[in-house]
């Protein structure tokens, strides 16, 4: 199952940009859209608003069959048999974090270089989250890969790349012929007025 993950658009949920009113109504129009994986984002939860949010997202991916990945809360992600769980270079390491969910469980891990995306696939990441590859406002002093860094990572890696960080309409079309498997985006979707169509806007500049 997770050998076969679409990752071409792979929605990342933040409740301080999101147009709906609730999470689960921006991730439910996002796949109305075409979104194909969903990650769910919860930086200033408690462990139990975060599980009972987890949940119902999972409701709802689980309606559409779209796998729902958890955001660093490896328990969280447990606790209610996520697909997976994504991690980042100051989370847990990689290498525990399989042994904890397991080999069937999807592991993503974040990586900015060469040596962080080696390390990962080598500790068991079935795919990176590369990036950020422009300035973003969703996560400030985070440092810029270049589009050199990316092929080098490519080069080096078999699993799936998905690139993140200032992803949409306006840059998507530069990373045509780079090898990369899909695009995380946060504000390009769930800022929109109309998410779905913005979802499908994004699917079609991908794939042209």
């Amino acid at each position: 199952m997770k050998n076969k993950i679409d990752y071409t658009l792979y929605l990342c949920t933040d409740r301080k940009l999101m147009s709906t009113d609730t999470i689960e109504e921006s991730v439910e129009l996002a796949i109305l859209g075409g979104c194909t994986i969903v990650q769910l984002r919860e930086k200033c939860c408690s462990s139990l608003k975060f599980y009972q949010l987890a949940l119902r997202i999972k409701d709802i991916t689980d309606r559409y069959n779209v796998p729902l990945i958890i955001n660093d809360r490896v328990d969280v992600a447990m606790a209610i048999d996520a697909a997976g769980v994504h991690i980042g270079q100051n989370d847990l390491p990689a290498a525990v974090v399989r042994k904890l969910i397991g080999k069937d469980k999807i592991l993503g891990v974040s990586a900015s270089n060469l040596k962080e995306a080696v390390k990962a696939q080598n500790d068991g990441a079935d795919y990176l989250g590369v990036g950020a590859m422009y300035s973003t406002t969703t996560k400030k002093d985070t440092e810029i890969v270049t589009m050199d860094e990316l092929k080098k990572i490519r080069k080096a890696v078999d699993i799936p790349i998905v690139v993140i960080g200032g992803i949409s309409k306006n840059t998507i079309c530069n990373f045509k012929g780079s090898g990369i498997d899909g695009f995380a985006v946060i504000s390009a979707i769930v800022a929109q007025k109309d998410i779905t169509a913005a979802t499908r806007e994004l699917i079609t500049l991908f794939k042209v």
